[in-house]
């Protein structure tokens, strides 16, 4: 563990970036889908997607622009950033959402404000359907998550930020009518704390954090150009891909601040 970068000013300037944009994300995006906004599937769906997008442009160069914490895991156990840091980063994210959804509260007329937009079972889907369809589009948004930002690829075309927030739009767009679309740990936790509404929370949590594990290891390991099997079993046993002269992509902290050059580059704070 680098305990080094807890002096630095760059690394509690990332907590800050993390707890802002997660507070501004549910904020909006919780907002959008509140009965005041007489929102459709498409109106939430995209509001959700494109306020990521947009965030995600904004504080990518400063914190990796991860604002879910089952994002943040992934890159934990993938060794991208540091068990501190993604510590910290999820208990930023966690405070954020309930600031956001605190101010929603306090902005939306009692009368229609609700359980604040929480996630939920809808009626006829069962527990097991939940938990599936939370995994299953956590998956797709992770795997999108580290497959736009692989410094490794030299296809990549357009914006990262914009595809991982079509990848939320459409993980919304299949979801809602099943759980009213989680995919973020933080955003069913705002509500969930200032609404007081419980029912059946773990499943926002598990789902998405096993979903966005398996897409990491998945990528990681299997489909990005620099997987191999020695990769892997430098993983296993935890040796530096430099030793072997293969390309290091695992300490990266700032996965979504990729530059469209002639090269595909990436910071690394």
């Amino acid at each position: 563990m680098d305990w080094g970068e807890l002096k630095t000013k760059e690394f509690w300037v990332a907590i800050f970036a993390e707890f802002q944009a997660t507070l501004l994300f549910v904020l909006i995006a919780t907002g959008s889908a509140m009965s005041l906004n007489n929102s459709s599937y498409l109106h939430i769906a995209l509001t959700f997607g494109l306020t990521i997008a947009t965030l995600v442009q904004a504080i990518g160069h400063i914190s990796g622009g991860h604002i879910n914490p089952a994002v943040t895991v992934a890159m934990m156990v993938t060794r991208k950033i540091s068990i501190f840091r993604g510590i910290l980063y999820v208990i930023a994210q966690m405070v954020g959402a309930m600031c956001g959804s605190a101010i929603l509260k306090g902005i939306t007329p009692d009368d229609i404000e609700g359980n604040l937009a929480a996630d939920m079972i809808m009626p006829g889907v069962s527990v097991g359907a939940g938990f599936g369809v939370e995994f299953l589009i956590t998956w797709q948004f992770v795997m999108t998550v580290f497959a736009t930002t692989d410094p490794n690829r030299k296809d990549l075309m357009g914006s990262p930020a914009l595809a991982i927030g079509i990848s939320i739009a459409i993980g919304h767009l299949f979801a809602i009518g099943y759980t009213n679309c989680g995919m973020n740990p933080a955003r069913s936790f705002g509500p969930a704390v200032v609404s007081g509404f419980w029912t059946d929370h773990w499943v926002f949590w598990v789902g998405p954090i096993l979903g966005g594990v398996l897409a990491a290891l998945q990528y990681e390991f299997l489909l990005a150009p620099s997987a191999s099997v020695q990769r892997f079993k430098n993983y296993v046993t935890c040796r530096d891909d430099k030793a072997d002269g293969i390309i290091n992509v695992n300490q990266v902290t700032n996965p979504v601040n990729v530059e469209m050059t002639t090269e595909t580059n990436i910071s690394t704070s």
